[in-house]
Formats: C-alpha cells, sequence, structure tokens
C-alpha cells in the first residue's frame, strides 16, 4: 500500500504547529567551472493561509531559485543548499528523504511555472496530463481522472471543457495554457500555490483575469499563495505583503500599502518610479542606471551601491543588515530614512 504524504510525514517528525510556509535564512549556491554563483544569499520569509506574498525583482535576482529550492527541483549538484531552512508547518523540508519530498510536492505545495508552452507536454491532451495528478497521486481510473479534469477545466474557466479536454496545448491560446497549468496545479488541492510569472507575455486583458482566477481560488481553499513577479503593478491588488529581492537577497520587504505609499529602499524606489503613470503622461520612463551585478563576482558591500543614487562612502564596504523599520517591515540600505524622506544625497 502506498504511503500518503501524511504517512511519510509523521514517519518522519511529523507536521507542527508553526506557519504555513517558513523559508529561514536560505542559501543557494551553483558549483561551476566558472565559479560559485551565489544565487540566494540568506532569505527569509513566511507565508500563512489565505495570504498572498508578492516577490519582487529583476531577471537573476534570486526569486525563480528560491521557488524552486521550495519546491525541491533543484538540479543537485550543480545546486548546493549549503545553509537555511525550509519549514512546512514546522517540518523542514530539506531534511525529509526524497520519497516524502515527492509525497509534498504537488499534493501540498505546487508550482505554476512561468512559459505554460513548456512546461505542458506538447504530445499528450491537456485532459491526459490534469488527469495524471489523479491516476498517480489518487490512483484513480483513467475515467474517474478525466471527469475530474473536465470539473478542474471548469473550475478555471475553459469554455467547452468537456469537448477542449481532448485538445493539445498548441491548440489554446496563450491564456488558456497558463488556465491549464493552474488547473494541474490546484488539481490536489495544495496548501501552498507557487506562481512563478504566471502573467508573462500576456496582454494586459488577460492579466488581470488571471490574477483575478488566482484570487478567487485562493479565497475559495485559504492557500497561501507565493506570486513571483517583476512588475510592481501586476501584484497591486492581489498581495498582502512584498519582499523583493536584489542579487540574492530581500532588499526590502513590507506591506504592500506601505511599499507603494514610501519605499524604503533605493532598488524598490527605482522600480516604482518606472512603471508608467496617467499623470506623468508624455515624460520619459524613469529606468535605473546600470546593470544588475554578476553573481560570479558581487560588488563590495551593498549589491546595488553600482546604480545607486543614494550611495555613501560605507555603502560600499559595508553589507547592510535587514534593519527593522516596524514590526512589519524591513529595508537592507543604511540609509532607509533618507529614501523614506525622499532626500537623495
Amino acid at each position: 500500500m502506498k504511503k500518503t504524504s501524511t504517512d511519510l510525514l509523521s514517519a518522519e517528525g511529523g507536521l507542527g504547529d508553526g506557519p504555513l510556509l517558513e523559508v529561514d535564512d536560505l542559501h543557494v549556491e551553483f558549483r561551476t567551472r566558472a565559479g560559485i554563483v551565489r544565487a540566494v544569499n540568506g532569505v527569509s520569509y513566511t507565508v500563512g493561509p489565505g495570504e498572498t506574498l508578492a516577490v519582487l525583482g529583476e531577471s537573476g535576482s534570486g526569486k525563480s531559485v528560491t521557488a524552486q529550492a521550495i519546491m525541491g527541483i533543484l538540479d543537485m549538484p550543480p545546486a548546493v543548499i549549503p545553509k537555511g531552512e525550509i519549514r512546512f508547518r514546522g517540518t523542514d523540508l530539506l531534511k525529509l528523504s526524497e520519497e516524502a519530498r515527492t509525497q509534498v510536492r504537488g499534493q501540498r505545495i505546487a508550482m505554476i511555472f512561468q512559459d505554460a508552452l513548456s512546461a505542458l507536454n506538447p504530445v499528450f491532451t491537456v485532459g491526459w496530463q490534469i488527469s495524471e495528478m489523479f491516476r498517480v497521486h489518487r490512483g484513480m481510473s483513467k475515467s474517474d481522472s478525466m471527469k475530474k479534469a473536465v470539473e478542474l477545466m471548469d473550475r478555471v474557466r475553459i469554455p467547452a471543457a468537456r469537448q477542449r479536454v481532448h485538445d493539445y496545448p498548441h491548440q489554446f491560446s496563450g491564456g488558456m495554457r497558463q488556465r491549464i497549468m493552474i488547473a494541474m496545479s490546484i488539481a490536489l488541492d495544495p496548501e501552498v500555490l507557487i506562481a512563478d510569472e504566471p502573467t508573462t507575455a500576456l496582454d494586459v486583458t488577460v492579466q488581470a483575469q488571471i490574477m483575478e482566477l488566482l484570487a478567487e481560488l485562493q479565497r475559495e481553499s485559504q492557500m497561501g499563495l507565493i506570486l513571483i513577479t517583476h512588475d510592481l503593478g501586476v501584484v497591486a491588488d492581489v498581495a498582502d505583503k512584498i519582499a523583493v529581492m536584489y542579487a540574492g537577497r530581500i532588499v526590502e520587504k513590507a506591506p504592500v500599502y506601505d511599499i507603494y505609499k514610501a519605499p524604503a529602499h533605493p532598488y524598490t524606489k527605482g522600480l516604482l518610479d518606472s512603471i508608467p503613470r496617467v499623470d506623468l503622461k508624455g515624460q520619459d520612463l524613469y529606468a535605473i542606471k546600470g546593470l544588475p551585478p554578476n553573481l560570479l563576482d558581487l560588488p563590495t558591500g551593498c549589491a546595488f551601491h553600482p546604480r545607486c543614487p543614494f550611495r555613501q562612502d560605507n555603502c560600499v564596504t559595508d553589507v547592510p543588515p535587514l534593519y527593522e523599520i516596524s514590526g512589519t517591515r524591513g529595508s537592507a540600505c543604511h540609509y532607509w530614512r533618507e529614501v523614506l524622506d525622499g532626500d537623495q544625497q
């Protein structure tokens, strides 16, 4: 008889009473011929039931690598996790056996990948791919699992689901393929859902529909949602709190309202200033100068200092901790007070 995820977790320490998901001082490195790529450097955050955490940052900031570490899908080697914990209801997932981790993956914690066309198998129908979740994890028959696939396609509002369940991925639009990915990810009613750039390459109208769908599904099940994106505009109406990442570190974390009202890190301020605004019609968009750092050769001190308009001498030499601004807010900037005041040096 196949063990369930609960059986395996109980056998390997059980589920505690802690927060739904805690990432604590996580480090991820990639050992390459060119050197050690420090992709994640001490990331910590929590997600509770029914809570949405938006993780923001440019490409290469460590957002997706952190998510892959949570899911346990990093290729190891070359990836190494030298330090940190990932606790699901108090149980450190990094200490579980691969069998137990496999049972958690998909059933308790699920992920929506950013490129639906690449993530879906082109040679199988979407119905077969969705129903596979029930055949593998729940032992359902082909006919029963296909009925569940139709139900899920209806749930994510794919028109004519009963007919389209036999179509292939290429026969759907980008927005519909993303809905199919969402259907697969929620098939087993996970407690945590990680959405990695779920609206990439979609037009604005479809983006809004996908975000509305995720919010609706979350309200129904009270699952925790981690929304990974580089677009502050996408998360304004759905996130409860935001963690901004740069060069593998969280440089600012705060409730969503505080971030939009007054950012406390120059990088966050730059991201906000680069969003098009109706009241600035006709003016040039702001752009953060320079490029993200090479993770093989990070700058000394604050990694953002080569691009920072608030830079002082100690920014070049001293790595800023995540200064506590309030009980729910922090900024990894020596001059966070000046950033809040808008007093550019």
